[in-house]
């Protein structure tokens, strides 16, 4: 009679613990162990001829299709409405999602995609850039699990990607604030780190505009300090950020006409602290946003911002997730084609009731 092999003959086989084997073998989702460990079990498992315990299956019961999704944050309503975009098409599909909140914490994104070996999902969703230390990782995971980001066009990446300009917004509100008249105008950022490549492209964009008219020295760039990307973001940190950065460009420079936010929860700051110092918008100064979120909107707020679809970029994340799901188990061929997916939507200018004309070019 052959010997029934057992987590005991495993272990020692692949030189771990009993209990490492037993929680590999069994997916505990929640443990993170290396890659190498992982298929060193699996491979001693399958050597040996292991056979795991059946496992009664109530009726109707079926296993999850999951799907994980990468935040850095979730503090911005921009996040929010990409997560908005991708769980409502993953529903329609029947997909769960498992939501990684990575706090801009890079032991916290490592820790996560360790995790990933183990969990197996369907399909992985990054709505920010990975962090350039663990884009090997990544890619690595995209070989065996279809991957998706949704990333700064600017970043070459070997994965399938629904790509945003940066550059092209900070073009577009820049040549609104020119067209407008304002030339003396600051613009206001969270940290402009390596890390977060994103904000300087959509900074660069805004001052390339104002270059082509000799006016970038007239550019006050307020960003803030690095340290702020290390805490965990709370619900009004960019808000603050646009606070707090305001009342310095007011003391500081005082002839300024308009103040950008990089984002929509920057530009709320803006005008609150712009409200504190009875500085009336838009006719004293201009203020505008980017992203376009439901608070931007609302009529007692009225922000000219852009719109950049991010709902419909989480769709279409999910969508490439789905359609490399669904090639993966095609059988048209014995050997699956390789395809890489890039969308990308055209920024509009959404004009609503924070800027007007500059105050000298209101008096011509």
């Amino acid at each position: 009679m052959k010997k029934k092999i057992t987590s005991v003959d495993i272990a020692r086989a692949a030189g771990v613990s009993q209990s490492t084997v037993s929680m590999i073998l069994n997916k505990k989702y929640n443990m993170s162990f290396s890659k190498e460990t992982v298929e060193k079990v699996e491979k001693a498992a399958k050597d040996l001829g292991y056979l795991p315990p059946k496992r009664k299956v109530r009726k109707g019961t079926r296993q999850e299709k999951l799907l994980v999704v990468f935040c850095p944050n979730l503090t911005n309503p921009y996040y929010v409405m990409l997560l908005q975009g991708i769980e409502s098409r993953a529903k329609e599909q029947g997909f769960g999602l498992f939501v990684c909140n990575t706090q801009r914490d890079l032991k916290m994104e490592e820790r996560y995609l360790k995790m990933m070996w183990q969990m197996r999902p369907l399909g992985i969703i990054y709505t920010f850039n990975p962090s350039h230390c663990f884009m090997d990782l990544v890619e690595e995971l995209g070989q065996q699990i279809p991957v998706a980001v949704v990333n700064n066009q600017n970043e070459k990446m070997d994965v399938d990607a629904v790509e945003l300009d940066n550059a092209k917004l900070g073009r577009v509100m820049a040549r609104h604030l020119l067209e407008l008249g304002h030339f003396k105008v600051a613009y206001i950022a969270p940290p402009l780190t390596a890390r977060q490549k994103q904000r300087s492209k959509r900074v660069e964009g805004f001052l390339k505009e104002y270059e082509k008219m000799g006016l970038k020295d007239q550019v006050i760039i307020k960003a803030a300090k690095e340290e702020i990307d290390l805490d965990v973001a709370h619900i009004d940190s960019e808000y603050m950020i646009g606070y707090e950065l305001t009342h310095e460009v007011v003391m500081e420079n005082p002839d300024v006409t308009a103040i950008v936010g990089l984002n929509d929860m920057i530009a709320f700051g803006i005008m609150d602290a712009l409200h504190e110092f009875k500085i009336k918008v838009p006719s004293e100064v201009s203020v505008m946003g980017c992203d376009n979120t439901l608070f931007a909107r609302m009529h007692n707020v009225d922000l000219t911002t852009i719109e950049h679809f991010v709902i419909y970029k989480g769709r279409d994340a999910c969508d490439i997730i789905m359609k490399k799901i669904a090639l993966h188990h095609s059988t048209y061929s014995e050997m699956p084609p390789i395809s890489t997916y890039h969308v990308e939507y055209e920024p509009r200018l959404i004009v609503r009731g924070t800027t007007g004309y500059a105050k000298n070019q209101r008096r011509k």
